[in-house]
Protein backbone atom coordinates (compact mmCIF):
# COMPACT_ATOMS: atom_id res chain seq x y z
CA UNK A 1 0.00 0.00 0.00
CA UNK A 2 1.36 3.44 -0.93
CA UNK A 3 0.27 6.68 0.72
CA UNK A 4 -0.18 10.12 -0.88
CA UNK A 5 3.47 11.04 -0.48
CA UNK A 6 4.53 7.93 -2.37
CA UNK A 7 5.82 6.15 0.73
CA UNK A 8 4.90 2.59 1.58
CA UNK A 9 2.31 2.51 4.33
CA UNK A 10 2.78 -0.14 7.01
CA UNK A 11 0.69 -3.27 6.63
CA UNK A 12 -1.59 -3.35 9.69
CA UNK A 13 -1.95 -7.14 9.69
CA UNK A 14 1.81 -7.72 9.44
CA UNK A 15 2.30 -5.18 12.23
CA UNK A 16 -0.17 -7.09 14.40
CA UNK A 17 1.58 -10.37 13.62
CA UNK A 18 4.91 -8.78 14.56
CA UNK A 19 3.52 -7.63 17.89
CA UNK A 20 2.35 -11.15 18.72
CA UNK A 21 5.70 -12.60 17.65
CA UNK A 22 7.39 -10.25 20.13
CA UNK A 23 5.04 -11.60 22.81
CA UNK A 24 6.09 -15.14 21.85
CA UNK A 25 9.78 -14.24 21.90
CA UNK A 26 9.16 -12.69 25.31
CA UNK A 27 8.17 -16.13 26.59
CA UNK A 28 4.35 -16.16 26.44
CA UNK A 29 3.92 -18.98 23.94
CA UNK A 30 0.33 -19.86 24.89
CA UNK A 31 -0.94 -16.29 24.59
CA UNK A 32 0.95 -15.83 21.33
CA UNK A 33 -0.62 -19.00 19.92
CA UNK A 34 -4.09 -17.85 21.02
CA UNK A 35 -3.68 -14.41 19.40
CA UNK A 36 -2.20 -15.80 16.18
CA UNK A 37 -5.10 -18.25 15.91
CA UNK A 38 -7.54 -15.34 16.37
CA UNK A 39 -5.79 -13.51 13.50
CA UNK A 40 -5.93 -16.68 11.40
CA UNK A 41 -9.69 -16.87 11.96
CA UNK A 42 -10.05 -13.18 11.16
CA UNK A 43 -8.08 -13.42 7.91
CA UNK A 44 -9.63 -16.72 6.86
CA UNK A 45 -8.51 -19.46 4.49
CA UNK A 46 -9.00 -17.14 1.51
CA UNK A 47 -7.25 -14.10 2.97
CA UNK A 48 -4.16 -12.42 1.60
CA UNK A 49 -1.49 -15.05 0.79
CA UNK A 50 1.35 -13.09 2.40
CA UNK A 51 -0.68 -12.68 5.59
CA UNK A 52 -1.59 -16.37 5.70
CA UNK A 53 1.98 -17.39 4.94
CA UNK A 54 3.42 -15.19 7.67
CA UNK A 55 0.78 -16.21 10.21
CA UNK A 56 1.17 -19.93 9.55
CA UNK A 57 4.97 -19.57 9.63
CA UNK A 58 4.83 -18.09 13.14
CA UNK A 59 1.96 -20.29 14.32
CA UNK A 60 4.16 -23.30 13.61
CA UNK A 61 6.68 -21.99 16.13
CA UNK A 62 4.05 -21.93 18.88
CA UNK A 63 3.04 -25.59 18.51
CA UNK A 64 3.89 -28.24 21.09
CA UNK A 65 3.34 -31.25 18.84
CA UNK A 66 5.83 -31.70 15.96
CA UNK A 67 3.05 -32.93 13.65
CA UNK A 68 1.07 -29.74 14.32
CA UNK A 69 4.20 -27.69 13.69
CA UNK A 70 4.69 -29.47 10.36
CA UNK A 71 1.03 -28.87 9.41
CA UNK A 72 1.37 -25.11 10.02
CA UNK A 73 4.68 -24.94 8.15
CA UNK A 74 3.06 -26.74 5.20
CA UNK A 75 0.18 -24.20 5.30
CA UNK A 76 2.76 -21.41 5.21
CA UNK A 77 4.44 -22.92 2.15
CA UNK A 78 1.11 -23.46 0.41
CA UNK A 79 0.16 -19.82 0.95
CA UNK A 80 3.60 -18.70 -0.26
CA UNK A 81 3.20 -20.73 -3.44
CA UNK A 82 -0.01 -18.79 -4.19
CA UNK A 83 1.94 -15.51 -4.21
CA UNK A 84 5.42 -16.73 -5.09
CA UNK A 85 6.21 -13.85 -7.44
CA UNK A 86 6.18 -11.14 -4.79
CA UNK A 87 9.60 -10.14 -3.43
CA UNK A 88 8.32 -10.44 0.16
CA UNK A 89 7.30 -14.05 -0.37
CA UNK A 90 10.47 -14.96 -2.29
CA UNK A 91 12.48 -13.69 0.67
CA UNK A 92 10.51 -16.02 2.98
CA UNK A 93 11.10 -19.20 0.93
CA UNK A 94 14.51 -20.06 2.43
CA UNK A 95 13.13 -19.77 5.96
CA UNK A 96 9.97 -21.70 5.07
CA UNK A 97 12.03 -24.53 3.59
CA UNK A 98 14.43 -24.48 6.52
CA UNK A 99 11.55 -24.78 8.99
CA UNK A 100 10.22 -27.77 7.07
CA UNK A 101 13.68 -29.36 7.20
CA UNK A 102 13.73 -28.86 10.98
CA UNK A 103 10.23 -30.34 11.28
CA UNK A 104 11.27 -33.45 9.40
CA UNK A 105 14.41 -33.81 11.56
CA UNK A 106 12.16 -33.77 14.65
CA UNK A 107 10.01 -36.47 13.06
CA UNK A 108 13.02 -38.63 12.16
CA UNK A 109 12.54 -38.16 8.40
CA UNK A 110 16.08 -37.23 7.38
CA UNK A 111 15.61 -37.65 3.62
CA UNK A 112 12.69 -35.22 3.63
CA UNK A 113 14.76 -32.87 5.78
CA UNK A 114 17.63 -33.04 3.28
CA UNK A 115 15.30 -32.26 0.39
CA UNK A 116 13.99 -29.15 2.17
CA UNK A 117 17.41 -27.89 3.23
CA UNK A 118 18.49 -28.18 -0.43
CA UNK A 119 15.44 -26.11 -1.40
CA UNK A 120 16.33 -23.58 1.31
CA UNK A 121 19.85 -23.32 -0.11
CA UNK A 122 18.46 -22.95 -3.64
CA UNK A 123 16.10 -20.18 -2.55
CA UNK A 124 18.73 -18.29 -0.53
CA UNK A 125 19.60 -16.12 -3.53
CA UNK A 126 16.37 -14.19 -2.91
CA UNK A 127 17.66 -13.04 0.47
CA UNK A 128 18.93 -9.53 0.87
CA UNK A 129 22.09 -8.43 2.61
CA UNK A 130 20.99 -7.73 6.16
CA UNK A 131 21.05 -9.38 9.58
CA UNK A 132 17.90 -11.41 8.83
CA UNK A 133 19.44 -12.82 5.65
CA UNK A 134 22.72 -13.53 7.41
CA UNK A 135 20.84 -15.40 10.13
CA UNK A 136 18.90 -17.51 7.64
CA UNK A 137 22.06 -18.33 5.68
CA UNK A 138 23.85 -19.34 8.89
CA UNK A 139 20.88 -21.52 9.90
CA UNK A 140 20.97 -23.23 6.49
CA UNK A 141 24.66 -24.02 7.00
CA UNK A 142 23.97 -25.39 10.49
CA UNK A 143 21.18 -27.62 9.16
CA UNK A 144 23.36 -28.82 6.28
CA UNK A 145 26.09 -29.73 8.77
CA UNK A 146 23.58 -31.47 11.04
CA UNK A 147 22.29 -33.52 8.13
CA UNK A 148 25.75 -34.20 6.70
CA UNK A 149 24.86 -32.59 3.39
CA UNK A 150 27.73 -32.80 0.89
CA UNK A 151 29.28 -29.46 0.03
CA UNK A 152 27.67 -27.79 3.02
CA UNK A 153 29.09 -24.80 4.73
CA UNK A 154 29.57 -22.78 1.57
CA UNK A 155 27.52 -19.58 1.89
CA UNK A 156 27.27 -19.16 -1.87
CA UNK A 157 26.21 -22.83 -2.13
CA UNK A 158 24.60 -24.68 -4.97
Amino acid sequence: MVDRQGQTAPDAVLTRIGQVVMLHHGGDREEARRRLLELWTEIGEDGDALHRCTLAHYLADTQDDPFDELAWDLRALTAAEEDGDSPEVRALYPSLQLNLAADYVKLGRSEAARAHVRRARGAAGALGHDSYADGVRAAIIRMELRLGEPGCGHPGGA
